[in-house]
């Protein structure tokens, strides 16, 4: 597994669905860089049973990342044909409708692939012939990439374990909070909660009021 925190996140270019059914060709995180952070989620598929209720919950909370200055987009490995079908599709029948924010298109894996997050991998022959083992589908990766182009915090599960939007949320202010004031932040901080000097002092402090 890479660990592509403190690096630049992985550049690409690729088809996606925005505003709930317009075609996008060459979107690119790199639009955001200097202007916005971004939250880059993968899931492993479309019409699938954890996903829709990942890919709701960020649109339930698209507020609250909107007013953190915070673009959400998420990928998987289907075309962008399927996203749009999925997007049009009722919740009630298994869909996503109502979901806005960019769907990225990802049927040829680079993306997956650079992000360490397929589910696989290639094989290739002494003739040099690629074959794939595995699953050719992407794990739940999430990738928190500040204004820079630089990623933070990421964190891979298996398909089985839907992630919690809340600690997404958490991780942002705590990212936006040491930014802006230079402290770090213990354990289960939350937005208004003491922070730490990084000296001695200042955690002895905060650990005797514990």
């Amino acid at each position: 597994m890479a660990v592509l925190v403190g690096k630049k996140a992985p550049s690409f270019s690729a088809p996606a669905v925005v505003n709930g059914g317009e075609f996008v060709d060459g979107f690119s995180l790199d639009q955001f860089v200097g202007k916005k952070y971004v939250v880059f989620f993968f899931y492993p598929a479309d019409f699938t049973f954890v996903c829709p209720t990942e890919i709701i919950a960020f649109q339930e909370q698209i507020e609250e990342f909107e007013q953190r200055n915070v673009a959400v987009v998420g990928c998987s490995v289907d075309s962008k044909h399927s996203h749009w079908t999925w997007l049009q599709t009722e919740l009630n029948n298994g869909g996503i409708k109502g979901v806005k924010y960019p769907l990225v298109a990802d049927p040829a894996l680079n993306i997956s692939e650079n992000y360490d997050v397929l589910a696989g991998s290639y094989e290739y022959t002494e003739e040099g012939e690629a074959s794939f083992v595995g699953t050719p589908e992407a794990y739940r990766g999430l990738f928190l990439i500040d204004k820079e182009g630089v990623v933070r915090h990421q964190i891979v599960n298996d398909m089985p374990l839907g992630r919690s939007i809340e600690e997404v949320l958490r991780l942002v202010d705590a990212l936006q909070y040491s930014e802006e004031y230079g402290e770090v932040c213990p354990a289960n901080w939350h937005k208004g909660d003491r922070a730490l000097k990084e000296n001695a002092a200042s955690i002895a402090s905060y650990l005797g009021d514990k």
